[in-house]
């Protein structure tokens, strides 16, 4: 890892969507599409899909934290997806669109917890938060035709259904978040 870089590794579903809600934010220099939490190293996307070998479709965030958070970063996560739907995301059903966190220090673990136990407070869902918060242990990108698939297929119809319009969320409500370049976009 880079210095002065952290690294936030999430799940909220399928890992295009995420992928794109995080690659325009001011602060975070990359983001790769993968799996983590099953068991077996270097699963493809067929494997995942099946549901047999555990892992999550995850996106794993490399950011600089003097200008965002991991506190910031959970807080677009959970903006972006719905944490209280056990194993599913809209029409994504299965574990491998579970919502979790792997923390990758005792200090994420912590801001994790309280993240959550601040949504909760708040009310902001009217169920519960069923998001897994565990630790870290491995990563496998996704194979290359997942990296940067939004940009690369906006036009294919699960993109213009599902991740268009949290893109466009994305625009209209943290434009102030946003890269220069990708803040003068459309809103």
């Amino acid at each position: 890892m880079e210095r002065g870089k952290e690294t936030a590794t999430l799940g909220g579903g399928c890992f295009w969507c995420l992928e794109a809600v995080f690659e325009p934010l001011e602060g975070v220099d990359r983001v790769v599409s993968g799996y983590s939490g099953g068991g077996g190293p270097h699963p493809t996307y067929e494997q995942v899909c099946s549901g047999t070998t555990g892992h999550a479709e995850v996106i794993q965030v490399t950011f600089d934290p003097e200008v965002i958070s991991y506190r910031e970063v959970l807080e677009i996560f959970f903006a972006f997806h719905d944490p209280t739907t056990l194993d599913r995301q809209g029409p994504d059903q299965g574990t491998q669109y579970r919502s979790v966190i792997f923390w990758h220090s005792a200090e994420q673990n912590a801001v994790a917890q309280e993240v959550i136990a601040d949504l909760t407070r708040r009310g902001f869902w009217s169920d519960p938060i069923v998001t897994q918060v565990v630790p870290f242990k491995a990563f496998y990108p996704a194979e290359d035709y997942h990296q940067g698939y939004y940009r690369a297929n906006s036009g294919q119809p699960y993109c213009r259904a599902i991740v268009a319009p949290k893109v466009a969320k994305l625009r209209a409500q943290y434009r102030s978040r946003l890269k220069r370049t990708e803040a003068a976009g459309p809103a």
